[in-house]
């Protein structure tokens, strides 16, 4: 026996609730329309024309309406009646009443010198309005939301539809050519787009293409144009949504806009379905707080694993997906015969950043000089979305200045803005702040500079930028690393203590300016004793869960793995590594303090040096001290008393 799927009758079946939804509604506006309050007997209305107490009385073929004087309504109808006329004190108030067979009424009114008119009733088209309205209420309001893009034009509401934008193969507007940087992940997704393309060559040997693909990557690496680029090369529909986009607070909704999606897919089939965000809606089941599978994220989530699991790839409908947290994604995502592939993307190298420089400075009209590969050397660490920010604020800043064409300087004011922040000219420090904030970053650049294993000193600057940094210490290293030894992170480690250290040195005081420079040496510290075994008294064990792609840690912080012995052993041996540090800079500050003097007057002169500035004033080998100037003098002083 056959089983008739539903709606394989037609669409009827859908209609009836909708018809009789109508009908109940038009029933109850007209029963609504014939109660009314104000309507008289027509023999209580007689009595009213006898006493004088109606006037501007309209007379249709079947009712007779009107205004009544207040003081009339007490002799003809009860206390309670006279209530639901509502008549304000001294106004007179609307009535009506049904007609009846009366061919003395006219001349009644007309002997008592009542005024009153004829009034044509409805005719059949009014009533069929009557009717008709509330049907196109139904049908015809979330029509016409849904055309303006209010998701409201399908099912009730529309609410269990898929809210994924459609992008047509010309519409995604982005290639392999948009893409730089990433070349192996280019390679891995290429061959989706050949099997998109050409699903033969796999057929006929037996290969199934990977049901799904997980684009995993830090924030801003371009993920999402990755995969926009996939379907723009292919030259198939893109299915676009974010992982959020499907839980609500109604049960069973997200699970109905899932199915809906892949219904929508596979009749567009072939086309690729995006989901941007996936932890949003694969976070692993029981870490919510919510245990069980009866809350609404989790019903959407296994909605998502049944659907992966009934389509095939053959039909040409391949699922990408794109996120930041990998580690908190439910395994039965990640298993085989789902996510078969996933494919890592990291921050750019040198290389990749030159490359990405260039796709992006097509847009923009370069000045030939600009340098590219030293503009993508003095951007390490920033992501594709980075760099983009920063050609494009390169570009706002020559337009601001009138060029015709951005060069190297609007990329170094760019550089700075991107890094640290808006230049506050109209902040204005007093002496003492301002020779803080000098010695406090020539303490940097010296440590910088004479230290074997940090990144080369490229500009010091006492101009208040950002929120709350007065001034700061930009290094760029003269190559990429991906490893660092003991001996390196110990250099760090002095160059963050380096500000912190030339105060107490000059001034005999310390400033709350290097708030952030020990928060950075602490982590460092921390790091080195828990999570990379550096610490003799801690041996080679790992206390410390390693950070995702988004910064965050793996497991809660309360699930820690080792004792209160241990801990304080992790407080002693980072205290430890902060004080030798401490020691190792005062040393070398006290041995070059002629070079801290010059950097700092040079800063309070001149308030930026860059590169060349910084090697004239440290190839200076007299060791005549400057004279201090101001609070330096005072402190000093006190630190001699």
């Amino acid at each position: 026996m056959a089983i008739e799927k539903p709606g394989s009758g037609g669409k009827w079946y859908k209609l009836w609730p909708w018809l009789l939804a109508s009908l109940v509604l038009a029933l109850l506006l007209n029963l609504l329309s014939g109660l009314s309050s104000n309507e008289l007997a027509y023999s209580e209305f007689k009595q009213l024309v006898k006493i004088d107490k109606v006037k501007d009385i309209a007379l249709s073929e079947h009712m007779v309406s009107g205004m009544v004087e207040p003081d009339g309504l007490p002799a003809v109808i009860e206390a309670p009646r006279v209530a639901r006329f509502g008549c304000k004190p001294g106004l007179p108030c609307q009535f009506s009443a049904v007609r009846v067979a009366d061919p003395g009424l006219v001349t009644e009114l007309g002997q008592a010198n009542i005024r009153y008119t004829g009034v044509q009733e409805g005719t059949w088209l009014s009533s069929l309005l009557w009717w008709v309205f509330p049907l196109l209420l139904l049908f015809g309001l979330p029509r016409l939301l849904g055309s303006f893009g209010m998701g409201l034009g399908d099912g009730l509401l529309g609410i269990g539809k898929s809210h994924a934008r459609v992008y047509m193969a010309a519409n995604t507007g982005v290639t392999f050519a948009d893409v730089a940087g990433i070349d192996e992940a280019k390679e891995e997704l290429m061959e989706l787009v050949e099997f998109l393309r050409n699903p033969d060559r796999y057929r006929r040997l037996g290969g199934k293409i990977p049901k799904g693909v997980l684009i995993v990557g830090a924030p801003g690496t371009g993920k999402t144009l990755l995969a926009k680029a996939v379907a723009g090369e292919a030259g198939v529909p893109f299915f676009s949504i974010s992982g959020s986009e499907f839980v609500e607070m109604f049960l069973g909704v997200g699970a109905a806009r899932v199915r809906d999606l892949f219904a929508q897919a596979v009749t567009k089939a072939p086309c690729i379905i995006f989901i941007d965000e996936l932890d949003a809606l694969g976070r692993a089941r029981g870490i919510g707080g919510l245990e069980g599978g009866h809350n609404e994220q989790e019903q959407t989530l296994n909605q998502l694993l049944v659907e992966m699991d009934g389509f095939d790839t053959n039909k040409g409908v391949i699922l990408l997906a794109a996120t930041n947290r990998p580690e908190i994604l439910d395994a039965a995502l990640l298993r085989p015969g789902r996510f078969d592939r996933q494919i890592a993307l990291d921050r750019p190298d040198l290389v990749g950043r030159q490359r990405i420089l260039e796709v992006h400075l097509r847009a923009i009209k370069a000045s030939p000089a600009l340098d590219v590969q030293a503009l993508a050397a003095r951007t390490a660490g920033l992501a594709g979305a980075d760099l983009a920010n920063l050609v494009n604020e390169a570009a706002l800043l020559a337009g601001r200045k009138r060029k015709e064409q951005v060069d190297m300087s609007d990329f170094e004011e760019a550089i700075e803005r991107v890094l640290t922040g808006l230049e506050k000219k109209t902040r204005v420090m007093s002496r003492i702040e301002k020779e803080t904030v000098a010695y406090h970053e020539a303490g940097h650049a010296l440590i910088a500079e004479t230290r074997t294993y940090a990144d080369r000193v490229a500009r010091i600057s006492i101009i208040p930028r950002g929120i709350a940094a007065l001034g700061y210490t930009r290094q760029v290293p003269t190559e990429d690393r991906f490893l660092l030894r003991r001996a390196e992170m110990l250099d760090r480690l002095d160059v963050f203590l380096g500000g912190r250290v030339a105060e107490e040195l000059v001034f005999g005081d310390v400033s709350t300016g290097a708030q952030n420079d020990l928060q950075q040496a602490t982590d460092m510290a921390r790091h080195m004793a828990m999570q990379y075994g550096m610490s003799e008294r801690l041996g080679l064990a790992s206390y410390e869960q390693a950070p995702g792609l988004g910064g965050y840690a793996m497991l809660p912080a309360e699930r820690r793995g080792y004792s209160d012995h241990t801990a304080r052993i992790v407080d002693d041996e980072v205290k430890d590594l902060l004080a030798a540090s401490r020691e190792r800079v005062r040393e070398t500050l006290a041995a070059r303090r002629r070079h801290l003097d010059l950097l700092a007057h040079a800063l309070l002169d001149k308030e930026v040096l860059e590169r060349t500035a910084i090697e004239e004033l440290l190839a200076t080998t007299s060791q005549q001290a400057l004279a201090p100037v101001g609070i330096a003098a005072a402190g000093q002083s006190s630190a001699a008393a």
